[in-house]
């Protein structure tokens, strides 16, 4: 559309060169009156410059804003320069034959300028033909935006250093091992896990995955940690928690897309009985050792505000010297592969019966060479162990 607009008025420059033109058009015997009320109209600054760098036309717009004095002038002289441009868009054009392009700062205006050749009808190039777009307004929002990019970044990363600041610790708790791995697909991720004493006696764990990721999954991490750690010395049955974690989540009053699933044990210390329950966590934890394997199943809805009240199942399991659980997250049995065949719960069992060190990083390594393509979803891997 440029081209076209830009042959159309240099076909019509080059009818009316006269008055800046003199001894030039005295070879040429007739001239066409050009009529100038379509240029004079366009908002846009267009003038025409010679090979000496001489505006020997402006059309009304322009010279409304810089003086009615630019004709006869240097092309710089005209916007307020008291020498040549660095890059000159008119000579360039005027000897390569093409459109040049560049940005033009005039006063506190910014102008995206175009520059396209003139010739006669001989094809010999005189003079070049500029348009100026007024693009401050554009070039503002940029910055603007840029600013607000750069202040967000900065926010995210204070935020993902928060996310991860708060996770629990690797270590012993008591009688029990704890170790973890954590890969968020973003910056900020929606799995959360945690590990927390409950009086003198029990340990909770938890993981959970909140739909969807970002800053939107992230915020709901932290109404799951501050809630699962509020009502924890209340609620010594996960099933129990499980219900009333449920109740608060609904005087969130949030839309039906925000939910997430949760997995929540508790550890009596003492008598090793496992007690969990599940909210929809669709990654059954899996207990193992040397001599067994077995899924933690257990069904229960996602915390969610499709029902206003909901109870939950609850199971029990004995655990033994040495027996390990290792819960995780969709973000490790959804990844697929090249031929879309998912890593799936029997890609970590298969780990499992062929790794009995370095767990979590073996689990990790397979499924980086695993998948195809990017990382779609944030996971977790929690791995205890009876000790």
């Amino acid at each position: 559309m440029f081209k076209l607009f830009m042959t159309w008025v240099i076909n019509m420059i080059e009818k009316d060169r006269i008055n800046y033109l003199g001894e030039k058009l005295k070879n040429f015997n007739t001239y066409k009156i050009f009529n100038y009320h379509v240029l004079n109209g366009m908002a846009d600054w267009v003038r025409v410059v010679d090979k000496d760098g001489t505006v020997i036309y402006a059309n009304k717009t322009m010279k409304e804003d810089l003086g009615e004095d630019i004709t006869g002038r240097k092309c710089y002289e005209s916007l307020g320069k008291d020498k040549p441009c660095t890059l000159c868009i008119t000579k360039k054009s005027i000897e390569t034959g093409g459109i040049v392009q560049k940005e033009e700062k005039v006063g506190d205006k910014i102008f995206s300028a175009k520059s396209s050749p003139v010739a006669d009808s001989d094809g010999n190039i005189y003079a070049a033909v500029e348009v100026f777009r007024d693009v401050t307004r554009e070039r503002k929002l940029e910055k603007e935006l840029k600013e607000k990019n750069k202040r967000m970044s900065k926010d995210l990363v204070f935020a993902k250093t928060l996310q991860e600041k708060i996770l629990p610790r690797k270590g012993i708790y008591k009688n029990v091992k704890v170790d973890h791995l954590y890969k968020p697909c973003e910056m900020l991720s929606g799995d959360i896990f945690d590990v927390f004493y409950i009086g003198d006696e029990y340990i909770g764990i938890y993981i959970s995955d909140v739909a969807g990721h970002g800053v939107t999954a992230s915020m709901m991490t932290m109404f799951i940690r501050q809630t699962m750690r509020a009502i924890k010395e209340d609620y010594l049955s996960p099933s129990k928690a499980l219900t009333e974690l449920h109740k608060r989540f609904m005087t969130l009053n949030l839309d039906d897309e925000n939910y997430f699933t949760i997995f929540y044990g508790i550890l009596d210390c003492e008598t090793k009985e496992f007690k969990y329950s599940n909210a929809g966590h669709n990654c059954i934890p899996i207990l193992f050792n040397s001599d067994r394997l077995e899924l933690l199943k257990m069904r229960g809805y996602p915390i969610s505000t499709i029902f206003n009240e909901i109870s939950y199942d609850e199971g029990t399991v004995n655990l033994r010297k040495s027996d390990r659980v290792l819960f995780y997250t969709d973000g490790i049995t959804e990844v697929r592969n090249r031929a879309k065949k998912q890593f799936g719960v029997e890609g970590i069992i298969e780990v499992i019966k062929n790794n009995k060190r370095n767990l979590l990083n073996n689990i990790n390594n397979k499924v980086d060479s695993f998948k195809w393509g990017d990382l779609d979803d944030d996971y977790a891997l929690v791995l205890i162990e009876l000790v």
